[in-house]
């Protein structure tokens, strides 16, 4: 059995008689799920280098070290495609995903996901991984999105993301001249009874919180930087309709005459800013992705209509 590397807490003179089962929540963050994992892994849980039950209690200087399985996406083929990395370590890898790529399989869209690609990235460097992306972006979004090389990772950037302590960033541009410069819109969000596909804004839905500030006006249209509290589907897209300035480009939310308009071949929006606290150096970093060219033209355009 092959593990990752392993993930390490030296206990401190104030730890002195704590329970192992109490360090391994509260000082190294496990959650439940993993713990009940490790504890059935050979190598799983130790205190230096034996193996302990949970129940025993630690010492001043002791070593408690926990080992993950080495996993892989079997379920995914891999498929070689150019990745813009933006950053990569032993438990992280953040990407500028493209517009146009699905990021995970589904029915019937097996392969050119982002997910194709990053396995056989990986594969190439002969390592193995299974592919936890910490969040999504729908298929025409482009911008940052992190993946987690271990459960222990997804795990603690998921429950940072679940407590806003994940910053997302992004930049859209939206028709019309969105008023006033900065805002919040708290509207909850559900499917459309009657087009389960589609989001809307209904009083039965979940709530759903986005920030917005205005960058920059245009004759026509308006370049807002949006950051959000929670994490809906479509949440930006559904919002900016509600406020009656839908995203350019949007053939789902914008108006019927979309297909095509300004040039564009998906909605004009941009993941451009991901932060969050590296879950094992526990450092906050900050990841940005560039406006796209396609994003960029547009600007242009937009620039010489002002």
């Amino acid at each position: 059995m092959t593990y990752y590397k392993p993930l390490q807490y030296i206990v401190p003179p104030e730890d002195e008689g704590m329970l192992l089962k109490t360090v391994l929540q509260n000082r190294m963050g496990l959650s439940r799920k993993l713990l009940s994992r490790l504890k059935l892994t050979e190598e799983g849980i130790t205190v230096n280098g034996e193996r302990r039950y949970i129940s025993v209690k630690v010492k001043a200087g002791d070593r408690v070290a926990v080992r993950m399985e080495v996993e892989a996406s079997d379920d995914i083929l891999p498929q070689p495609m150019p990745l813009d990395i933006l950053y990569e370590d032993d438990e992280l890898l953040v990407l500028n995903k493209e517009a146009g790529r699905i990021v995970h399989p589904t029915h019937g869209h097996y392969t050119d996901t982002l997910a194709n690609g990053v396995v056989h990235y990986w594969q190439e460097q002969g390592k193995s991984f299974r592919f936890r992306p910490i969040h999504r972006l729908d298929q025409e979004t482009s911008g940052t999105l992190a993946v987690a090389k271990n459960p222990y990772v997804h795990q603690q950037i998921s429950e940072e993301m679940q407590t806003t302590g994940l910053k997302k960033e992004y930049l859209a541009f939206v028709h019309g001249q969105l008023e006033p410069d900065e805002g919040t819109v708290d509207q909850p969000i559900d499917r459309d009874p009657e087009a389960p596909h589609i989001r809307i804004v209904t009083p039965s839905g979940y709530r759903s919180v986005t920030h917005y500030r205005v960058e920059r006006r245009f004759a026509d249209a308006t370049l807002v930087r949006l950051w959000l509290e929670t994490g809906r589907t479509h949440q930006i897209r559904v919002h900016m309709r509600h406020l009656g300035h839908p995203l350019l480009g949007d053939k789902m939310y914008g108006p019927p005459e979309e297909e095509g308009a300004f040039g564009l071949q998906r909605h004009a929006l941009h993941a451009c800013l991901l932060g969050l606290t590296h879950p094992v150096r526990r450092e906050w970093m900050v990841f940005e992705a560039p406006l796209p060219e396609d994003l960029q033209q547009l600007l242009r355009q937009l620039e010489g209509g002002e």
